[in-house]
C-alpha cells in the first residue's frame, strides 16, 4: 500500500506522523545512552571492588594458602567480567547509540527536504487556482456590466424622445461590453483548464512522489530501530563465551581450595625445628628420712628404685633444686607474655626459631645467587662489549668500560662473601637441628630428661601459678598483668645477642619497685631508655643508664620515642 494513493489528502498528519517517528527513535537512542553508562558504571564499580580487596602487599609477603590464591583468582576473573561489561558499554555506544544519532540527524534532513517539495507543490497549486478564482470572478463581472449596457441600449432604443446620438452611444457601449465579457470568458475557460490540469499533476505525480519518499524514509527508520534492537542484544551476545570463562575460572578457583594443603602450609609457616620437652623425672624428696620398720613409714621411693640404688641417695643440691622448678608448662596452657618478646631482628636471623631460621637464610641465599648472577651475565657482557671496542676503536673506547668490570666484579665479590657467611650460618643451623635431634633420641633411650625443660625458644619458665601475679606499687594508676619474666630465661634467650638499640626514652611519673622478676625498679622523674615498645600487654621494656633492663608499667611512665625507629620484634 502507497501513502500517495491512500494518504494524498493527509500531508499535515504525515508530517506530524514522521516527526513522532523521529522523536521515537531519538527516545530509544537516549533509552541505550543510560543503558551504556550504567553498563560503565557497573564495570567501574566492579574494578574499584577488586582493587580494594586485592592484595596490595609484595609476593613474598602474600599468603600462600588455597583459599587465599583462590580468592585472588576470583578477583582476577571478575576484574575480566568488568572488562566485558566494558566491552558491552563501548559496542553499545558505537553501533547502537552513535549509529542512532547519527541517523536521526539524517532523517531529519531528508524529512525536512520532502516537506519543503510537497509544500512547495501545494503553494503552486493554490497559485494556480487564484489566478483561476481570479479570472472567473472577472468573466462574472464582465457579463453583469454586459448586462447593464443591453438593458440600457434597449431603453433608449425604444424610447421615442430619446436622440439618435444617444441610441448610437448605447449601442456603442453594449458592444464593448460584450466583447470584453467574451474575452473574460475565454481568458476564465483558459485558466481554469490550466489549474485542472495543474491539480492532477498535483494529486496524481508530485504529492504521491513525495509521499512514497515520506513512506520509504519512514520505512527506513522502522528497519533501523529492528537493527539496532538487534546490535543491542548482539553486544550481549558477543561477550557470552568469555563471561562462562570467567565464571568457569571462579568456579576451577573454588575447587581449588584445598584445607590439607593449607594445613601443611600452615605447619611449614610456623615449625619450629624444637623437639618436643622430655618426661619429668620422679625427685624423691624422701630419701634422706630414717626409715624404720615399727614407724609405719611408707617409703615414696620406687621399689625398683630401692633394689636397684640399694641406698638412699646423695641429698639434693638446693641451688639444683631451685632449677627445677623452672619447668616449662607452656604446652597447652597459656604462655607467659615474658617468654614470647624476642630481640629485634638481625642478620642472622638467630632470633626466630631454627626451622624458620633456616627457611629465611636459604630464602636469601637463593636471593643472593640470583643477584650473583646477574652480575656475572653483566661482566660478560662488558667483556664482550670491551672485545669488540678493542677490534673495533672507532666504536668506542675500551678503558671506558674498565670502571664499570671493577664495580662489577667487586660486587661479584660482595655477593659470593654474603653467601658464604650465609651459609655458613645455614650449616650451623642444620648442625644444630641435626645434633638436638640425636641429643632428644639419647634422652628417650635413658629415659633421662634434665632437671629444667627448654622452651621453643631455647628458655626456661617458673611455675605458670606465677603468671596472674602484679607487681606492688605505692602509688599510681592501675598495674598490667604480670609479665613473669624469669632471670634464667632471661639469660638464655639473650646471652648470645646483642643488646637491643634504644628507640627512645621516657620519664618515670610514678616510683616503681619492681619487686617481680623481669620488672625493673625506678623512682619517680627518673629517666630511662626505651628499648621495646608495649606490645599490648601493658608493659614496656627498659633500660637504666647504668645498663640494667627490665619491664616497668606502660601507664607509669611518659614515653618521647625517636623518629624513624623501630622497637623488637614479637614472636608469638
Amino acid at each position: 500500500m502507497s501513502w500517495g494513493t491512500e494518504l494524498w489528502d493527509q500531508f499535515d498528519n504525515l508530517d506530524k506522523h514522521t516527526q513522532w517517528g523521529i522523536d521515537f527513535l531519538e527516545r530509544y537512542a537516549k533509552f541505550v545512552k543510560e543503558r551504556l553508562d550504567v553498563e560503565q558504571n557497573y564495570a567501574k564499580q566492579l574494578r574499584n571492588l577488586v582493587k580494594k580487596y586485592c592484595p596490595k602487599r609484595s609476593k613474598d609477603e602474600e599468603p600462600r594458602f588455597t583459599s587465599c590464591l583462590s580468592f585472588y583468582s576470583i578477583l582476577n576473573e571478575l576484574n575480566d567480567y568488568a572488562g566485558q561489561r566494558e566491552v558491552v558499554a563501548e559496542e553499545m555506544a558505537h553501533k547502537v547509540y552513535g549509529e542512532l544519532m547519527r541517523y536521526s540527524q539524517d532523517l531529519k534532513a531528508e524529512r525536512k527536504h520532502h516537506l519543503q517539495e510537497g509544500r512547495k507543490a501545494q503553494q503552486y497549486l493554490d497559485h494556480c487556482w487564484k489566478q483561476m478564482d481570479n479570472s472567473k470572478r472577472k468573466f462574472e463581472r464582465e457579463c453583469k456590466e454586459a448586462e447593464k449596457s443591453q438593458i440600457s441600449y434597449d431603453r433608449l432604443d425604444n424610447d421615442i424622445n430619446a436622440t439618435k446620438s444617444e441610441v448610437e452611444k448605447a449601442k456603442a457601449q453594449f458592444y464593448l461590453r460584450t466583447h470584453m465579457a467574451d474575452e473574460s470568458k475565454n481568458e476564465y475557460a483558459a485558466q481554469l483548464q490550466t489549474f485542472n490540469a495543474e491539480q492532477w499533476k498535483h494529486y496524481n505525480n508530485a504529492i504521491p512522489h513525495i509521499f512514497k519518499n515520506l513512506q520509504d524514509m519512514d520505512e527506513r527508520r522502522t528497519v533501523k530501530l529492528g537493527e539496532t534492537y538487534r546490535s543491542f542484544a548482539e553486544a550481549e551476545r558477543r561477550v557470552i563465551p568469555i563471561v562462562s570463562k570467567c565464571l568457569e575460572g571462579m568456579v576451577s578457583a573454588a575447587k581449588a581450595v584445598d584445607e590439607r594443603r593449607d594445613s601443611s602450609i600452615v605447619i611449614e609457616s610456623f615449625k619450629s625445628g624444637f623437639e618436643p620437652p622430655g618426661d619429668f623425672p620422679f625427685e624423691d624428696f624422701s630419701q634422706n628420712l630414717s626409715r624404720t620398720g615399727s614407724d609405719g613409714t611408707i617409703s615414696n621411693t620406687p621399689k625398683g628404685d630401692r633394689e636397684r640404688d640399694g641406698a638412699p641417695g646423695p641429698r639434693p643440691d638446693p641451688k639444683h633444686n631451685t632449677s627445677r622448678t623452672k619447668n616449662k608448662l607452656w604446652l597447652f596452657g597459656k604462655k607467659p607474655k615474658w617468654s614470647v618478646k624476642m630481640a629485634p631482628s638481625v642478620e642472622d636471623f638467630s632470633h626466630l626459631p631454627p626451622e624458620q631460621r633456616r627457611k629465611r637464610l636459604q630464602q636469601r641465599i637463593d636471593e643472593l645467587s640470583k643477584e650473583l648472577q646477574k652480575e656475572m651475565d653483566q661482566r660478560d657482557a662488558l667483556n664482550k662489549m670491551k672485545d669488540v671496542y678493542e677490534k673495533n676503536p672507532q666504536m668506542g673506547d675500551p678503558s671506558s668500560l674498565q670502571p664499570k668490570i671493577s664495580e662489577t666484579i667487586c660486587n661479584m665479590e660482595k655477593l659470593r662473601s654474603e653467601i658464604h657467611k650465609n651459609e655458613t650460618w645455614l650449616s650451623e643451623v642444620e648442625g644444630k637441628q641435626s645434633s638436638r635431634g640425636d641429643r632428644r633420641h639419647s634422652a628417650d633411650n635413658h629415659h633421662h630428661t634434665p632437671q629444667g625443660r627448654e622452651s621453643p625458644e631455647g628458655s626456661y619458665t617458673d611455675d605458670t601459678s606465677q603468671e596472674h601475679h602484679t607487681p606492688h606499687h605505692r602509688s599510681g594508676p592501675p598495674q598490667p598483668g604480670n609479665p613473669n619474666p624469669d632471670p634464667h630465661e632471661f639469660d638464655d634467650e639473650f646471652d648470645d645477642d646483642d643488646p637491643l638499640p634504644v628507640i627512645g626514652h621516657c620519664k618515670a611519673l610514678y616510683s616503681f619497685d619492681g619487686q617481680n622478676e623481669g620488672t625493673l625498679v625506678m623512682a619517680e622523674d627518673e629517666v630511662l631508655y626505651i628499648i621495646e615498645e608495649d606490645k599490648g600487654d601493658g608493659w614496656t621494656r627498659a633500660r637504666k643508664q647504668s645498663g640494667e633492663e627490665g619491664y616497668v608499667p606502660t601507664s607509669y611512665v611518659e614515653i618521647t620515642l625517636e623518629k624513624n625507629s623501630k622497637g623488637a620484634v614479637t614472636y608469638i
